[in-house]
């Protein structure tokens, strides 16, 4: 492919969506307003300054701030009497502005004494002073009666000879028509953002609320003492925060003012972030200045719809190019799907990721908004690594051009027949099962093996002595040995068989004691050891018990996608997981790489990473040769993947180095990218324990402090839910095409393993901090679990899906009447809810099902196209599903 072709495909995606971007960030043409604003509401604090820890405000400060309004407006409107007001309304005069003076009232009787001498000291004392208003929104708030505020009216009217009012929202006038009969001119607030109110009818609301109060009042003179719009906040029914609707919406506003004579208060002159902490947030960004005094709101000129536009484009696209071209080199044999596939995949995250960051850049921090940056930001970092491993998986499955080939690669005539060593390890083990295993051994078409049995830990003779004697039946080939108590678990049992082992073999292979092999399993594979470099030959594990119930066909699918897509991936790059059945090792490498790991409770994996640290190849087939049994119960099944993931940890924590690069090994970047990235996943479930936790905290925190803290970012809210949609479509995609079932399995598969997450994040957990939980034994043939057992083994699971879903239900019914992300916060709890409930379903389906076999499904009918179920010397009442070979 031409390079400058190559490379266009490769940013064809990333260029459209800057395009896209650039178009969104177009400036909308509006029609100007010039003139002078009636008056402003002013309050004088800074960035770091605040009412609530009683700041005192520098004078130089005030008259910096008033010579910017004295260009905007002759008025100013205030709100408290405190030490603060008397330099404002002192430097105001200077400046020949008017001011509404304010006395602040909150049902504090010595309190509000203090603010009403203040504010008539100041009314008699200051001729710029032309009314004063006494409480703001006091009566909406429940802090005083109407008659307690009329008192205070009256008093103050009595004290000062201009006029006097209250400033309340215009349905409290409505509600209280005996408080204007008191006042001197109604000071009525009208805010179509809190009403709901979309900014399209925003100013025909203003105009039909003035005109009601107009009509109530007709013999009063009406001031709409606050009216405005946010630059930013919570979405309040139809109203959207944002600048460019501050600017239509005032523009359109004062126009209709100016041309009816009306007369108003905009609210207000500078952003005062303090109010983060009382006001839900959105109570800081109504400023036609910003906090640093840059002027935010312009009356004249184009509008601008997206003001980070540009800045969002240039760091979305510096960051992801040189990934994408990174991408370029690393995966040349993707097809041009797959490239566009990818390249779009990771300039999206990146602008999400940038788009987050440049959004709490902009804000005035909350404490809900620094606990989410420090927290919710580096989640969000790990899922858009985990999303680009599952897509350069995915996109690998799909469009990758060229393929390592998978055995078998047959060696006809090759008289290649080395000794091989086969180890089988039990403990606890039902012995009719172990005695199909050595049957199944004793049937294979290869002339020169041998085969240990290892029984350890079995303090029942009834369990083991049968397979013993069965041993001797079988004759000189096959060994028997048992312990009562052997240290170092499966990887303890299978060293001491190496101690036993002929001499002369020179391949170790084992097999788990529930498998049946084929005969052609030897015979096959292990001709591919003629290559010098190859040390393992793995071939994938296989169940034959997938068609006796529901519980088990949705866990044989669940199983189906490691081997059938993960493994096959992993082979592309000389990384696949050894796991400690169907496999063949030489045996000069695992004693020169030091045996099985007896520290480690997943010491298949962490054999298999030694032997690619020394520099050796593994061989992967995907064709079945041998199936076990499945677990039988969702405790048994759950205690399987807590085991791996567990495992996974413990390697990780003792190779890092390696996997990093820190400790020179033979390990490829191709390597240590598939064991440090295919355990991501892995990782995203420990994190989404943690996020579950905090969103539940969260969710109470919105309920008893509404005022401190506010719904995350809808953009990070955005990113989860999608991040979710994502592994889903993955699933819904790649089982139908690469591992062959149904839509009804590929479902069934994606229930069984999201029922398990919880799980495995909580076994990442224990394996970070802990080194030496025992080893977890999977049981086999177990008995039917009790339904009542079976959801007691989910009470966690159960507790904290009623905690989601009744936090979700909560935030809904409280806020989403009003708030729009009230429902998008519901959304995220309730989908996190949702591997907990599978959990619960999954327990419950184990219990509800039986052992007795049903009627073999269609589905896995389809899959019995191996060569082995030709040859082999079973009855066919027990050829099981076997996985189809797709090389």
């Amino acid at each position: 492919m031409n390079k400058s072709f190559d490379i266009g495909v490769w940013f064809a995606l990333p260029a459209m969506v800057l395009v896209l971007i650039a178009m969104l960030g177009q400036p909308i043409k509006f029609h100007d307003w010039e003139g002078t604003l009636r008056g402003v509401s002013y309050s004088p604090f800074n960035r770091y300054e605040s009412p609530l820890y009683q700041d005192r405000v520098d004078q130089a400060s005030i008259s910096a701030d008033l010579d910017i309004l004295g260009s905007h407006t002759k008025s100013i409107r205030t709100y408290g009497a405190n030490e603060n007001q008397a330099p404002v309304i002192s430097i105001a005069a200077e400046r020949g502005l008017d001011v509404t003076a304010g006395a602040w009232i909150s049902g504090d009787i010595i309190q509000d004494q203090e603010e009403i001498d203040h504010l008539i000291a100041l009314t008699r004392e200051r001729r710029n002073i032309t009314r004063v208003i006494v409480g703001n929104e006091a009566i909406l708030r429940n802090d005083v009666t109407p008659e307690y505020l009329q008192a205070r009216i009256r008093q103050v009217k009595a004290a000062v000879n201009v006029p006097v009012s209250t400033a309340e929202p215009w349905h409290v006038w409505v509600d209280n028509p005996e408080l204007g009969e008191r006042v001197d001119f109604i000071a009525a607030h009208i805010l179509p953002y809190w009403e709901g109110i979309a900014r399209k009818d925003s100013v025909n609301f203003a105009k039909e609320r003035y005109n009601d109060l107009r009509t109530l009042f007709p013999d009063k003179h009406i001031l709409i003492a606050e009216v405005g719009w946010p630059k930013d906040g919570r979405i309040r029914k139809s109203a959207v925060p944002s600048k460019s609707n501050v600017e239509i919406f005032l523009r359109d506003f004062v126009k209709w003012a100016d041309q009816e004579k009306i007369d108003y208060v905009v609210i207000e002159a500078f952003d005062q972030p303090w109010k983060v902490a009382t006001e839900g947030g959105v109570g800081a960004y109504w400023g036609l200045f910003a906090a640093d005094r840059s002027q935010d709101v312009k009356f004249t000129g184009p509008i601008q719809t997206f003001d980070s536009w540009l800045l969002l484009s240039f760091l979305s696209f510096a960051l992801s190019a040189p990934l994408i071209l990174w991408f370029r080199r690393r995966l040349p044999e993707i097809s041009v799907p797959g490239k566009l596939f990818l390249s779009g995949l990771w300039q999206v995250l990146v602008l999400c990721l940038v788009w987050v960051i440049l959004r709490y850049s902009e804000l005035y921090w909350s404490t809900s908004a620094l606990f989410a940056i420090l927290v919710l930001a580096p989640a969000m970092i790990l899922l858009c690594l985990v999303v680009m491993t599952e897509g350069v998986e995915f996109a690998e499955v799909l469009w990758r051009r060229k393929k390592r080939e998978l055995l078998p690669a047959r060696h006809i005539g090759s008289g290649y027949a080395p000794r091989v060593s086969i180890h089988v390890a039990a403990c606890n083990e039902p012995p009719d099962m172990v005695i199909e295993t050595l049957n199944a051994l004793s049937r294979l078409d290869y002339p020169n093996f041998e085969v240990l049995f290892i029984d350890n830990n079995t303090k029942d003779p009834a369990l083991w002595r049968p397979v013993q004697d069965h041993c001797e039946r079988l004759g000189s080939r096959f060994r028997f040995h048992h312990f009562d108590e052997m240290k170092g678990f499966k990887a303890g049992a299978l060293n001491f068989a190496l101690t036993e082992t002929d001499p002369n073999a020179e391949i170790i292979a084992v097999i788990d004691s529930d498998y049946q092999v084929e005969p052609n399993w030897l015979a096959d594979l292990v001709p591919e050891f003629q290559q010098p470099k190859t040390a393992i030959v793995q071939a994938p594990q296989d169940y034959r018990d997938g068609h006796e119930n529901l519980f088990k066909r949705v866990c044989y699918w669940e199983y189906a996608n490691f081997f059938q897509v993960g493994m096959i991936h992993r082979n592309e790059r000389n990384a696949i997981i050894q796991h400690g059945t169907m496999t063949m090792i030489r045996k000069s490498v695992l004693q020169e790489v030091g045996n099985w790991g007896e520290w480690c409770i997943c010491e298949d994996a962490e054999l298999g990473l030694r032997v690619f640290e020394a520099g050796y190849e593994a061989q992967y087939t995907n064709q079945s040769y041998g199936r076990g049994v499945m677990p039988d119960t969702f405790s048994a099944y759950r205690k399987q993947r807590f085991r791996w993931a567990y495992g996974a940890m413990q390697i990780m924590k003792a190779h890092i180095g390696e996997l990093l690069g820190r400790r020179r090994t033979h390990l490829s970047r191709g390597q240590s990218y598939h064991f440090v990235a295919g355990w991501g996943g892995w990782f995203a479930d420990s994190l989404n324990l943690v996020v579950c936790t905090l969103s539940i905290a969260w969710t109470a925190a919105l309920t008893l402090w509404p005022g401190t803290f506010d719904y995350p970012l809808s953009a990070f809210m955005v990113f989860t839910i999608g991040f979710f949609a994502f592994k889903v479509a993955k699933s819904l995609i790649i089982y139908p095409a690469r591992v062959g079932c149904g839509w009804r399995d590929t479902m069934g598969a994606t229930l069984a393993g999201l029922s398990l997450s919880y799980t495995v994040g909580k076994a990442v957990w224990y394996g970070l901090f802990t080194s030496k939980l025992p080893f977890f034994r999977t049981p086999k043939l177990e008995k039917r679990a009790q339904l009542l057992s079976a959801l007691t083994d989910c009470w966690q699971e159960a507790v904290i899906s009623i905690l989601l879903i009744g936090s979700g239900a909560l935030v809904a019914a409280t806020r989403g009447q009003f708030e729009p992300e009230a429902w998008l916060w519901s959304a995220i709890l309730w989908l996190q809810a949702v591997p907990f409930l599978s959990s619960i379903g999954m327990s419950v389906m184990s219990a509800r099902t039986s052992r007795q076999p049903a009627a073999v499904p269609t589905q896995v009918q389809v899959r019995l196209n191996t060569p082995s179920a030709e040859t082999s010397s079973a009855p066919e009442s027990q050829v099981r599903p076997a996985y189809a070979r797709t090389n």
